[in-house]
């Protein structure tokens, strides 16, 4: 069955020593387009994450949020900078001798001085970050997926119950088309009659006018076509393969059958059932253009 282009998943959890969050939420997208969120240290994953995803979807404005938090005890390491320590602590000492000041420096008064701590954040091997970010990603991923299903059930059940209805009132086209030529007909008579009275009436004439007729307003060929369509559009629309794009034509060459119906139809009732099928065809494209 079809999926929507909509979705969002969110997977957590704690991998060693690493606090890992994945969000993915997607939009209508005409193809795939991949945006990514990673904390700079760990950009290397941007790249791996949009290969997986892509390989997973095919359409969709996908964007992707990764947080990843490292709780390990040598996460953050502090580094003495001790050329600018030595070369700080001489110069204070030039000052209190140069201008009798007492040299007081404690310990303590150097951490007011941020130049001379270095802080860093250890960063883990990159295999050893990948496989278990991968790990929250793979769950993320299964229930943006299963998200984007449950929407595309229920684009399904919409739409088909839209092409039954568009086929109802194919049928009562097909069974009205016949009886406006037998009215056509029997108006030409009446108004011949009214005419010329007890002349006798050129039968071969009116069969003559009744078959143009025939094959003007004649929309068979439209019909077999439309049911054609609509067929195809229920194969794919049920298929579980990404079928959006094909669909969008199909719903095109629909829209097209039903137009040359209406441009045919010399009946007030076929031309509001025409009505009908149009606005229900454009109902479907519009459901379709959320769907992957």
């Amino acid at each position: 069955m079809v999926r929507s282009m909509t979705g969002f998943g969110r997977a957590k959890a704690q991998i060693d020593c690493l606090d890992i969050t994945v969000e993915i939420k997607s939009v209508n997208h005409r193809y795939f387009e991949f945006s990514c969120r990673v904390p700079r240290a760990y950009s290397f994953l941007e790249e791996k994450i949009k290969s997986k995803l892509s390989a997973a979807i095919s359409r969709g404005k996908v964007e992707v949020s990764v947080l990843i938090d490292d709780n390990s005890e040598n996460a953050t390491l502090i580094e003495v900078n001790r050329e600018y320590t030595t070369a700080f602590l001489k110069a204070i000492k030039s000052i209190s001798k140069e201008f009798g000041i007492k040299n007081d420096i404690k310990a303590s008064s150097l951490v007011a001085n941020n130049d001379i701590f270095k802080v860093k954040r250890q960063v883990l091997e990159d295999e050893i970050v990948t496989k278990a970010v991968f790990t929250v990603l793979d769950d993320a991923i299964e229930n943006f997926i299963a998200m984007r299903t449950v929407e595309g059930e229920r684009l399904f059940n919409d739409v088909k119950a839209r092409t039954e209805f568009i086929l109802e009132k194919v049928a009562f086209i097909e069974e009205r088309s016949p009886k406006t030529v037998i009215e056509y007909r029997n108006r030409i008579e009446q108004k011949i009659k009214e005419l010329l009275g007890d002349t006798a009436i050129d039968e071969q004439r009116i069969l003559t006018e009744v078959a143009i007729f025939a094959d003007k307003v004649a929309v068979a060929e439209e019909t077999v076509r439309l049911r054609s369509h609509i067929k195809q559009f229920e194969s794919l629309v049920s298929s579980c393969d990404p079928v959006g794009r094909k669909l969008d034509f199909i719903v095109q060459e629909m829209n097209r059958e039903a137009n040359t119906i209406g441009s045919k139809a010399q009946d007030i009732e076929i031309a509001h059932t025409v009505v009908d099928i149009k606005s229900e065809i454009e109902k479907i494209r519009e459901q379709i253009q959320n769907m992957e």
